[in-house]
């Protein structure tokens, strides 16, 4: 934690002699009011004395000492980072998580490989960055999470910071059920042979034969679908527990709840290992990934667009929520975490770093995966021509025929079909494994820092969701480590959904739709708010007064104008595109050994609603209830922020608004 000095403000004549008597100690003719600012501490840059003009009233001096001192629900006193890099490591270690080595490869491959980069890029920079930046301002300047942030905006908008939670609670849910896979995969990196590493052998008769549906979808992918999920027909079929799994899920809540427990204060040390080691085991798989044979052809599929997938709008909104996933935008946690910031603190350099090395690593992580792609794709291929006693280079996309099997030996095909879908990173990732010499090792190193991943990813999400319970003040006298403890046992319980044989259909549905249009609406809310009722001019004042200098006009015309139209023209889009093709979602088929595509039923499509309508349904009732006074809630209390000592100490005058600021940002005169 951050290392506490004082201040002392002296006061002439301001109080009675009577008031504040636990506060203040007298000192012949003047009073000294002991504060806890540490002028050595991350973020200060004051002096040891402050002076308050004599019009500060009794009110504004408690609030100067009971405010910057305790935390206004529990009265205890509020965490803060210890130092900077401390921050910058825990936001990089919640934007770089699982969503870049898990989520982004596998959507590339769906989208259509290097087509789904250009409106990534696109996306980061007219939506990520900007956002990134204003959800950091918005903790640092009101110094609480989402629920009370946009509460104290307004009363109205209270209901953002509500979806936000729920957003986050829905995405906890399934998210550490990938950390149950984890450590599946992890605990049996410890046997000889990996089970994994080749088809299991069955007995039919009196012969003994290698399991037929692994040799049509190869061992690594047998083993996850068969072994790990344990995957049904489809998601009407019956279901069935799997308790290799459940174990696995209860072992990762635990993880999870014992890491969080004490908030930033275990949060906050933990992250100098897991941000960091993941980075050195992706480097590893680098260099095995680009020595492999056919390396080049799955980097070919990667960078190379097709052209025609860039007229699809859910290219777009894949990318555009794959921004919000990998990060942790809209979902109040970036929101969370800068709230115990110092006021000081030039978050703008955090957002540059975090959103840059979060861009760097999605792609790096891309080129590892693509590489493994090429490499079994081209097995596959070359094993296609052998059977056909045909000899060819290999070029995407044109095919041999295939006389014996009726069909053609198509290099883009294999490469396509090779790995699909949300278990992509465990199967490409293990083939690579069995290539490694000594390949346990290199499993339970790759595992591990999936586990870290996951780990760093949960801490933010999780502080999101209960940092916001806390703003509820829904239980006021309870202690947070008990609200993680119920947070994380219900989470258990209704994950335990994921844990059956039709489980992978349903965390399919979850990760399709309970946060993809929600984070875009929550994002979309955001901006409009900022630039239309909170004010272009008074945020960039607040910003000022934080880090010293104004946001320029490019970041301006992405919260007020290039963003909201990006979000709100892929989303509208988006629901074009769903009524006309419909809810899909991919099948194992066991005959083929491949997924196939089929139709959501129709109680899934309601269900996908549901989870849609489960967060952001919230915006407009609670500005409903609080317009009606359904429901009687507290008037939000400002957190301390002491505004005319910045601006005293950076020699800020009152800001002239130019003609771009007046006609195209709002701002007044």
């Amino acid at each position: 934690m951050a290392r506490k000095g004082t201040e002392k403000i002296e006061l002439n004549n301001l109080l009675p002699s009577n008031s504040l008597n636990e506060q203040v100690a007298h000192t012949d003719d003047k009073e000294t009011l002991t504060l806890p600012s540490p002028p050595s501490s991350y973020g200060s840059t004051l002096g040891s004395s402050l002076s308050i003009a004599p019009e500060a009233s009794t009110a504004n001096l408690l609030k100067i000492d009971l405010e910057q001192k305790l935390n206004r629900h529990t009265g205890e006193e509020r965490e803060t980072w210890d130092n900077r890099a401390q921050f910058l490591l825990s936001l990089i270690g919640y934007a770089v998580g699982l969503g870049n080595v898990w989520r982004f490869p596998y959507l590339t491959q769906k989208n259509g490989g290097g087509a789904f980069l250009i409106p990534y890029a696109i996306m980061i920079a007219v939506e990520g960055i900007p956002l990134f930046y204003l959800e950091l301002a918005v903790g640092q300047r009101l110094r609480k999470g989402a629920i009370g942030s946009w509460n104290q905006i307004s009363p109205y908008l209270v209901g953002i910071g509500i979806a936000s939670a729920i957003v986050s609670f829905n995405v906890a849910l399934y998210y550490n059920t990938i950390m149950a896979w984890c450590l599946i995969y992890l605990v049996q990196s410890f046997m000889n042979p990996l089970p994994w590493s080749t088809c299991p052998m069955e007995t039919v008769g009196n012969v003994t034969i290698v399991n037929e549906e692994c040799q049509r979808s190869g061992p690594t992918t047998y083993f996850w679908y068969r072994e790990t999920l344990q995957i049904a027909p489809s998601i009407d079929s019956p279901s069935v527990i799997n308790w290799k799994l459940a174990v696995a899920l209860l072992f990762a809540w635990l993880m999870v709840f014992l890491c969080v427990i004490k908030g930033i204060k275990s949060s906050g040390k933990v992250v100098y290992v897991t941000a960091t080691f993941p980075y050195l085991v992706l480097i590893i798989f680098f260099f095995r990934g680009v020595t492999l044979k056919g390396f080049d052809k799955g980097l070919e599929h990667l960078f190379v667009p097709e052209w025609k997938r860039l007229f699809d709008p859910v290219v777009w909104l894949d990318a555009a929520t794959q921004i919000f996933y990998s990060f942790g935008l809209a979902f109040g946690c970036l929101i969370a975490f800068a709230s115990y910031n110092p006021v000081r603190s030039n978050f703008v350099k955090e957002a540059i770093i975090v959103s840059i090395a979060d861009f760097v690593t999605s792609i790096f992580t891309a080129i590892v995966v693509f590489s493994i792609l090429g490499y079994k794709a081209t097995m596959a291929y070359e094993d296609c021509l052998d059977k056909q006693g045909s000899s060819a280079n290999i070029t995407l996309g044109k095919p041999v025929p295939l006389v014996a099997h009726n069909s053609t030996c198509n290099f883009k095909s294999f490469i396509e079909d090779s790995a699909v879908g949300t278990g992509m990173a465990f199967i490409v990732f293990t083939e690579a494994i069995n290539q490694f010499p000594v390949a346990q090792l290199w499993s339970i190193l790759f595992f591990l820092m999936l586990v870290t991943l996951g780990i760093d990813s949960l801490f933010g999400t999780l502080e999101g969701a209960i940092t916001s319970i806390n703003d509820l003040m829904l239980f006021p006298r309870v202690r947070k480590e008990i609200i993680c403890s119920a947070v994380c046992l219900v989470s258990y319980f209704v994950a335990l959904c994921f844990a059956t044989s039709t489980g992978p259909y349903v965390f399919d549905l979850f990760d399709s739709y309970c946060a993809n249009i929600p984070l875009l609406l929550i994002a979309l809310s955001e901006c409009v708010v900022i630039s239309y009722k909170y004010g272009l001019q008074r945020f960039s004042d607040d910003i000022e007064l934080m880090i010293g200098v104004r946001p320029n006009y490019f970041w301006m015309f992405c919260w007020r104008f290039a963003g909201p139209v990006a979000m709100l023209v892929i989303f509208i889009a988006s629901l074009i595109e769903m009524f006309n093709k419909g809810s899909v979602y991919g099948v194992w088929d066991s005959n083929l050994g491949i997924t196939v595509t089929k139709q959501l039923p129709w109680w899934c499509q309601l269900i996908a609603a549901l989870l849609i309508l489960s967060s952001v349904i919230f915006i407009p009732v609670m500005a409903f209830v609080k317009y009606f006074r359904l429901i009687e809630w507290k008037e939000e209390v400002a957190a301390f922020f002491p505004a005319e000592t910045l601006a005293e100490e950076r020699n800020i005058v009152p800001h002239e608004s130019t003609f771009i600021e007046r006609h195209l940002f709002g701002f007044a005169r």
